[in-house]
């Protein structure tokens, strides 16, 4: 059996029925405004997943609801307000829109979205999609590397809704991380921001942080994203030391992958770097962890330590080329899947 996050996809339920097909693009999530009170309820969904957070539910439960949640959710509230899209969170109004992309690319098939956390969700959309005639639903998470505590958060709900009385077929793709037309797209991208904007001293690619205990314990999630950023370095023709990797997100006080985005960041102005551009390949879409973490949060602290100013590269949301991409690696699974 194949190791989690191999290049391949994960059958959860078949049969020879045929067409008509379906594809669900999945993300993370979003509070559904910028309130204390939305950010504490998809918070606690959030943060209740064992996937996100191993420890006792008899330790945990008590910290999260008693202590983490009434302090977090509105400091996380102002954060969110400062990036509010007039259509909403920016995470949700890309993902609608990438998926509506996704769509017209599919003419035969029918495309939809849901979160993991908050809405809409994956079992609504499921059985929203199987009520449109579809027999079987292709999966796509948003997570371009695999990891334990977002992709396999997905295939367990993928797999309650698979075993289901009367659900469809249900078909999951579980990472991409080196998908050429995706690395193709990131590096347009950056080259078109290059063009705009100019070119920095640096390239920072900075990835979603995880525990370090879990890829001690076989994640593939760091390897993954190297390989992402290998590829996207290659694609661009970058040489060594004009790009880094470093991790960012960390939460709780135990040991996260490194090196960490803020301390490189410090330790590039530190060394006179002046200019530092900054993309982020693991996230397809924006959201509070670029537009707030990246391009306010960290440009503040390299400005702080000395550098001269940090240039945030967008994700490719729902950009032609990236629409085009995603299109095509779902066409390829449909495709193979009889």
């Amino acid at each position: 059996m194949p190791a989690p996050g191999a290049n391949r996809a994960v059958d959860l339920a078949a049969s020879d029925t045929p067409a008509p097909q379906g594809v669900l693009v999945v993300n993370l999530g979003t509070p559904r405004a910028p309130t204390a009170a939305a950010v504490r309820r998809y918070l606690a969904e959030f943060l209740h997943d064992r996937r996100v957070v191993q420890l006792s539910r008899w330790l945990w439960c008590p910290l999260l609801h008693g202590v983490i949640l009434p302090l977090r959710s509105p400091r996380v509230a102002k954060k969110y307000a400062q990036i509010w899209m007039e259509d909403g969170s920016p995470l949700a109004v890309h993902t609608q829109r990438l998926a509506l992309a996704i769509g017209e690319r599919l003419p035969d098939v029918r495309v939809s979205h849901a979160m993991r956390y908050g809405a809409p969700d994956i079992a609504t959309e499921v059985r929203a999609l199987q009520s449109q005639g579809c027999a079987r639903v292709l999966v796509l998470p948003l997570y371009p590397q695999y990891s334990t505590t977002t992709t396999a958060s997905v295939a367990d709900v993928v797999e309650r809704v698979a075993r289901a009385a009367g659900a469809p077929q249900l078909r999951m793709i579980d990472q991409y991380a080196t998908d050429p037309a995706v690395i193709a797209a990131l590096a347009g991208s950056v080259r078109a921001h290059w063009q705009a904007h100019g070119r920095g001293e640096r390239l920072l690619l900075s990835f979603h942080g995880i525990p370090q205990r879990l890829v001690d314990g076989g994640d593939p999630y760091s390897t993954q994203c190297h390989a992402t950023a290998a590829a996207l370095a290659q694609a661009l023709g970058l040489g060594h030391g004009e790009w880094l990797v470093a991790f960012q997100s960390r939460f709780g006080r135990e040991q996260w992958l490194q090196p960490a985005t803020d301390a490189t960041l410090r330790a590039l102005a530190g060394a006179g770097v002046g200019r530092v551009d900054v993309v982020c390949p693991g996230f397809p879409a924006d959201c509070l962890e670029t537009l707030e973490e990246i391009a306010l949060q960290n440009a503040e602290i390299f400005r702080a330590a000395g550098g001269g100013g940090l240039s945030y590269i967008p994700c490719l949301n729902d950009a032609p080329a990236h629409a085009d991409a995603l299109a095509a690696l779902v066409r390829r699974e449909l495709d193979a899947w009889r």
